[in-house]
């Protein structure tokens, strides 16, 4: 068995796609960060005086004696409003005086001499220049930067659509560091880019991509919450789900339950669903499971260094835009400041240019896209400010700074952009400020927002927009649901023909019931509601909330589940301040018992790196447990570590059932363990990497090491779940001690309320039997 199993004749490890319990997704592991390897020294730039006309390169020459990049790099960053993740790589101003300086340094520079002097180059800056219009390009590149905001801010969309294809990303990028709050809306008013054959992205309109998550990807839990945002008419530009578990068979199921709900209510040419797994995986499902898959989805960066963390590059998307071919629904795809930086991938650039890059990796692709969809392109992109984490930006003035800035870039890149105005638990955002920064974005208008039944997400445990938040903002500013979509609420009488809501509204049994009548279902009303109600009740207990009714407004959530929202708000509070217990950490078995970097519970919370770092002390015990070995050094090593939700681990039954059924499983695999379970407080899922690098890095150069490490997810749903971070690599990797996520896969979403301990052990040994069986990349498509 030994041979099936972490067997010396393997030559590559294949990648899974990486899901974060936190986005993710959209980014990959983006809530775990560490400083950008390759940017100077966390810290400020202080600017003291700039002379009358002078650009950014007589600054830098002036002060440098000549051209420095990382002086560039500093000064270009010191003009963006305060974030800190820019100060964390050393791009961020001083003071207010530094930051205007630096704006005005910028103000006086040339398009030209900026384009000349690239930030940073790679193979997705060279895609950006290669589609830039260059003829638009000659018209503006002699324009200072402070001539290009005067006219972004004084011409009509006519003219700045004349101009907009022949700017760069890095241009793109540099423009709201010279814009206010009411500028950026200002100018987002302006440009409108709307998707082919619909109204989405038009002035006016504001939709909504329906997030059904389930914490077990169970499709009643998937569905019923489609059945609920359209009680709410709510859901217009997608129906994308993101999976816990992606493997093709998991997959395909919820693939099929949205296909489902689309065909019987004929949407196909209203609305695209979307699993919001690795875009390899979307095409394996599609080869295998033909007509499943609508719209592709991929997280983006903004480095080729980033990107192959992601598991993509540039060729890679631009063929399966080709593939694409003949199709209505194209690409969706999903960004976020910040991203490069949490995984040392910034190249000391700052995160907005680096957002910028993204959308022009965007635009790249949406020109391909257009080739081989001659009725119009249909790509958009989703915005996700404020899901990493409080090492990005922190207020929920920043949040709102955030969207505003990236629907610029957004928009004047040609993309259909949405946002997801969120916000983790342990940042210091509340549910009511949510309310304030939507009232503060809707005047821009983006193209839509994330709808969930209510603001808490039940798998990713973040706070974002729910159904009845889009209620609210419809009415408030007026805003309207794509046509086609509105037509289909009025169809199944959530919506009357004098377009106000009907008794039905809020009602997703209704829905369902509409939903069994399509199917041709000839039982009564009555009966159809009972076995409704049934089925409501199962995905409740699952620990998914669905929205029923209204409070005393009609976009008030019902008191009773408005209640509930608040108690998993305040929990999740308590879990993230949480710590492991000496009590607990003595009755973990063969425990030993260590600490990162991080000087207590604050400082792991608002300063990540420190818990990515092991103690002095906790390396020294790590090399007392390889001598231990001697020379008969076990496979694999377990970790455990608090994380982000210290009760995930001590709750009952969470953590030994697992330990139990993994030991077991593994020594019937004939896979020979550590005895120790090394715990660790204050720990990300770097710090195992780091434990992996010292107790492997004396093992065979050809001999597969692993290490599980087990996790507290993000808090903010019932379940107190943690995740099993699975990293397997021969011992040269480790002894070179570079691991990092993209070689790394995932369980998620464990406990005993959701994906059980023992369930989970299986999953994971599932996985380690597809990472030493199949060559790298061996099961992508494009890999």
């Amino acid at each position: 068995m030994t041979k099936s199993l972490f067997s010396d004749q393997h030559h590559g490890l294949s990648r899974r796609d990486l899901l974060l319990v936190a986005g993710t997704a959209a980014t990959t592991l983006a809530s775990y960060s560490h400083i950008a390897r390759a940017a100077p020294a966390g810290g400020t730039l202080a600017i003291e005086e700039v002379k009358q006309g002078e650009d950014v390169f007589a600054y830098v020459s002036r002060i440098k004696g000549g051209f420095d990049q990382t002086a560039y790099q500093q000064v270009i960053g010191a003009a963006n409003e305060f974030k800190e993740g820019d100060q964390a790589i050393g791009v961020g101003a001083a003071d207010e005086t530094s930051r205007r300086s630096a704006r005005a340094l910028l103000a006086n520079t040339k398009i030209k001499d900026l384009h000349e002097h690239p930030l940073f180059v790679d193979d997705l800056q060279q895609l950006i220049w290669q589609t830039t219009d260059r003829a638009q390009y000659e018209k503006v590149k002699d324009w200072t930067m402070g001539q290009l905001k005067e006219f972004l801010l004084t011409e009509p969309e006519d003219k700045i659509k004349g101009i907009m294809n022949g700017l760069t990303s890095d241009t793109i990028g540099f423009v709201p560091k010279l814009m206010s709050n009411e500028e950026l809306i200002s100018l987002n008013q302006k440009i409108f880019n709307v998707m082919p054959g619909t109204k989405m992205g038009s002035k006016g309109y504001m939709g909504a991509r329906i997030q059904p998550n389930s914490p077990t990807d169970h499709p009643d839990d998937i569905v019923w919450q489609v059945f609920d945002a359209f009680s709410y008419a709510t859901g217009d530009i997608v129906i994308g789900t993101n999976p816990v578990d992606s493997t093709v068979n998991s997959v395909v199921a919820v693939e099929r339950a949205l296909k489902d709900i689309v065909d019987t209510f004929e949407l196909g040419e209203v609305i695209p669903w979307c699993v919001l797994a690795h875009i390899d995986v979307q095409s394996e499902v599609s080869d295998a499971f033909p007509g499943t898959v609508s719209t592709v989805f991929q997280s983006l960066a903004g480095t080729d260094d980033c990107n192959k963390i992601f598991d993509i590059t540039n060729e890679k998307i631009l063929r399966y835009a080709r593939a694409k071919e003949g199709e209505r629904y194209g690409l969706y795809f999903e960004t976020g400041q910040g991203s490069e930086f949490t995984n040392g991938a910034a190249n000391g650039v700052d995160m907005m240019v680096l957002e910028s890059r993204k959308y022009g990796f965007s635009r790249a692709v949406a020109i391909e896209l257009a080739k081989v969809q001659p009725q119009g392109a249909w790509l958009h992109v989703n915005d996700v400010a404020g899901f990493i984490g409080p090492e990005v930006f922190k207020s929920r003035e920043q949040l709102v700074r955030c969207c505003l800035e990236d629907m610029v870039m957004g928009k004047l890149h040609g993309l259909t952009i949405g946002l997801d105005i969120c916000t983790t638990l342990h940042m210091t955002v509340s549910l009511e400020d949510l309310d304030w920064c939507q009232d503060q974005i809707m005047p821009a208008n983006p193209a839509y927002l994330i709808a969930l039944p209510t603001k808490n997400d039940p798998m990713l445990s973040y706070l974002t927009t729910s159904f009845q938040d889009h209620v609210r903002v419809r009415d408030k500013f007026g805003f309207k649901v794509n046509d086609a979509m509105w037509d289909f609420y009025k169809r199944i009488g959530i919506v009357g023909e004098d377009n106000n809501y009907t008794p039905n509204f809020g009602d997703p049994l209704w829905v369902y019931y509409q939903y069994r009548l399509a199917k041709g279902d000839g039982r009564s009303k009555d009966a159809i509601y009972v076995e409704g109600g049934q089925k409501m009740r199962e995905v409740e207990e699952r620990g998914v909330d669905l929205a029923t009714g209204h409070g005393e407004r009609i976009w008030d959530l019902n008191p009773t589940l408005a209640a509930k929202v608040k108690g998993l708000y305040d929990d999740a509070k308590q879990s993230l301040w949480a710590e492991l217990t000496p009590e607990f950490i003595a009755a973990v078995p063969d425990v030993v018992a260590v600490r990162t970097r991080s000087a207590g519970r604050n400082d792991y919370i608002a300063h990540p790196p420190t818990g990515e770092t092991l103690s002095p002390e906790a390396i020294q015990e790590m090399k007392r447990i390889r001598a231990s070995w001697g020379g008969d050094m076990p496979r694999g090593q377990i970790v455990i570590s608090d994380g982000l939700n210290a009760k995930a681990i001590m709750d009952d039954g969470h953590l030994s059932p697992f330990l139990e059924e993994m030991r077991r499983l593994l020594a019937e695999a004939g896979v020979t363990m550590s005895d120790r379970n090394i715990v660790v407080t204050g720990g990300r899922v770097r710090a195992g990497y780091r434990i992996g690098e010292v107790l492997f890095e004396d093992a065979d150069p050809n001999s597969l090491r692993g290490i599980l490490h087990i996790i507290g997810e993000r808090p903010g749903t019932i379940h107190h779940a943690y995740s099993v971070y699975i990293t397997v690599a021969k011992g040269k990797r480790w002894s070179e001690k570079n691991i990092d996520h993209d070689i790394t896969k995932l369980v998620s979403n464990v406990a005993d309320t959701a994906l059980s301990p023992r369930e989970a052990a299986r999953e994971t040994l599932t996985i380690i039997r597809e990472i030493v069986g199949k060559e790298v990349n061996g099961s992508r498509r494009y890999g």
